[in-house]
């Protein structure tokens, strides 16, 4: 049961024109940049946060979608038989500014994972991270380069990012660990 929300509709949609505005700022505009979306919640908040700089540059940036099963060092872990759901990237990344989205940043190790895949199937120019909610206890050393808030938990707490494509609401929760919930 969620503890409290921590943000509703239009505070993820301030965050995703903030990320975007940023994004922009950062590269000095969209050329040669790619946003590449961590399957599940990472796809939607990529598709959602180029729809922003389509409407602030007035083109597009390609979106590619990134399934990093195989690459996670907890696979074992997580089931005999894990759900695979296809990486889709339609464009070149060699010599790209790849942004990947991704919904919570907690330990690093699905960043660590999604770099291994990026880098096997191309060499991007850099690799840069945008985060919905940054929510601390790293593992590795990975830190986001934009994030859309930073949220400070206990490990006895989970962070549920709530989109519309898979929820049917946008919001952002927290609340107390239920076994095998690892946000």
């Amino acid at each position: 049961m969620d503890k409290a929300e921590i943000m509703d509709e239009s505070g993820i949609m301030r965050a995703i024109t903030r990320i975007a505005h940023e994004i922009i700022e950062k590269n000095k505009g969209i050329q040669d940049i790619a946003l590449i979306g961590i399957q599940r919640r990472g796809v939607p908040l990529a598709r959602m946060i180029a729809e922003k700089i389509k409407e602030v540059e007035g083109s597009s940036v390609p979106v590619g979608v990134l399934d990093i099963t195989f690459y996670r060092d907890d696979l074992s872990l997580l089931s005999e038989h894990p759900i695979v759901n296809g990486t889709e990237i339609s464009f070149p990344i060699n010599d790209k500014k790849i942004i990947l989205v991704d919904d919570v940043l907690y330990t690093g190790r699905t960043v660590r994972a999604a770099i291994d895949a990026i880098m096997d199937i191309g060499r991007p120019r850099m690799i840069q991270l945008a985060i919905l909610i940054d929510r601390g206890h790293r593992e590795l050393p990975i830190r986001a380069d934009y994030v859309g808030k930073n949220v400070p938990t206990s490990k006895n707490e989970v962070i549920h990012v709530k989109l519309y494509e898979f929820d049917k609401v946008n919001a952002v929760t927290i609340c107390d660990v239920h076994k095998g919930i690892t946000h």
